[in-house]
């Protein structure tokens, strides 16, 4: 090979890497940018959590929780201003005695030094300000709306639910993906077609069984309709369970297993992504489950899940936005902490890869 071919082939190659270099970083400039734009709203809720009452209030307020500095000194509580000097410096000082032509200041760094005295008019002066959390926010919050009880009722209701649905979901599934049986395609394609069913079609012949049955203030109507399964779950765990390679369930025939103990002891291991994918799925509907909860736990106030208690949080505190967010993001807590724990099995049970064979 030639010396200019060697050259072009080298420009080519490094043209190609400077091409997926740019591309990569434009991909991933994108993607925070989308990330940042869809972030914003839970942003601006945590920094409006941290805020006072007064820069809630404030249409001039800045974004972040920021509060005028004060100093103590000598049993008092000084605000700090930035005062301009004789010569020309700008000191941050603490207001000692206000006056109408010259005020007496003190050096918040330097307070043993004593008292400054400035010509001027005080209040012409800008206010020196700082970042100033309110973390007693969340306490607050925390004891006014009784989280501890609200958050306990949350997970009955959420892991109730969970365990119901996955179970029942996961023999339904196994059913349609491994059994044949007359009409199995005509059952699953209207299985299908309740996910098309607004629910508000079904809510309100719902209600009058369940007011019949003496259900409604309990958490029966909540529950109970989870031990029959989801489509929506049934659709994702058959998919999963017939790439699981029907190998594995012929070797446990073999062995002398049964139909149950094959699906206990070689499907459920293999598919734990999904599994996984399917409880968070509806642990995280369930925790944030609103309509259904209001509408049959109504009059009975003590048994909340904590959607519906911080709706009527909402409703006392309207005038308090900052303890309304902060009691929010107590709430949004634990789903993000689950979330991110179980991100990875998560994720793989949304791609359904199934296992190597």
């Amino acid at each position: 090979m030639t010396t200019d071919a060697k050259s072009r082939n080298t420009d080519a190659a490094l043209r190609r890497k400077r091409r997926n270099l740019l591309l990569t970083g434009c991909t991933t400039l994108g993607a925070l940018l989308l990330a940042a734009i869809f972030l914003m709203p839970l942003g601006y809720g945590a920094a409006t959590a941290l805020k006072d009452k007064d820069g809630v209030s404030d249409p001039n307020a800045s974004l972040l929780p920021v509060s005028a500095l004060t100093f103590a000194y000598e049993g008092e509580e000084l605000d700090v201003y930035a005062v301009p000097m004789p010569d020309g410096e700008v000191r941050e000082l603490a207001l000692v005695e206000p006056g109408r032509e010259s005020s007496v200041f003190v050096d918040p760094g330097d307070a043993a030094a004593g008292t400054i005295d400035w010509e001027g008019r005080w209040r012409t002066l800008e206010p020196v300000t700082g970042l100033a959390p309110q973390w007693g926010n969340f306490e607050e919050a925390w004891s006014t709306i009784d989280f501890l009880r609200l958050m306990g009722w949350t997970l009955m209701y959420a892991l109730t639910t969970m365990l119901f649905t996955v179970v029942s979901s996961a023999v339904v599934a196994y059913g349609f993906a491994r059994f044949r049986f007359p009409g199995r395609g005509i059952l699953f394609g209207l299985l299908m077609a309740t996910i098309l069913l607004p629910p508000a079609v079904t809510l309100v012949p719902k209600y009058a069984v369940f007011l019949q049955m003496g259900w409604v203030g309990t958490y029966l109507p909540l529950i109970v309709p989870q031990l029959f399964a989801n489509a929506f779950n049934v659709f994702l765990l058959r998919q999963y369970f017939m790439t699981i390679p029907r190998e594995l369930e012929e070797a446990a025939r073999i062995d002398g297993a049964g139909p149950i103990r094959t699906f206990l002891r070689v499907i459920i291991p293999q598919a734990l992504p999904a599994l996984t994918a399917v409880s968070l799925f509806h642990f995280f509907y369930a925790w944030n489950d609103f309509f259904e909860p209001l509408l049959y736990l109504a009059g009975n106030r003590d048994i909340v899940p904590i959607g519906v208690g911080l709706s009527y949080f909402s409703g006392v505190y309207n005038s308090e936005p900052h303890l309304i967010l902060a009691a929010s993001i107590l709430a949004l807590a634990l789903p993000v902490v689950i979330f991110l724990a179980a991100q990875r099995v998560f994720v793989r049970g949304i791609v359904v890869t199934g296992v190597d064979k």
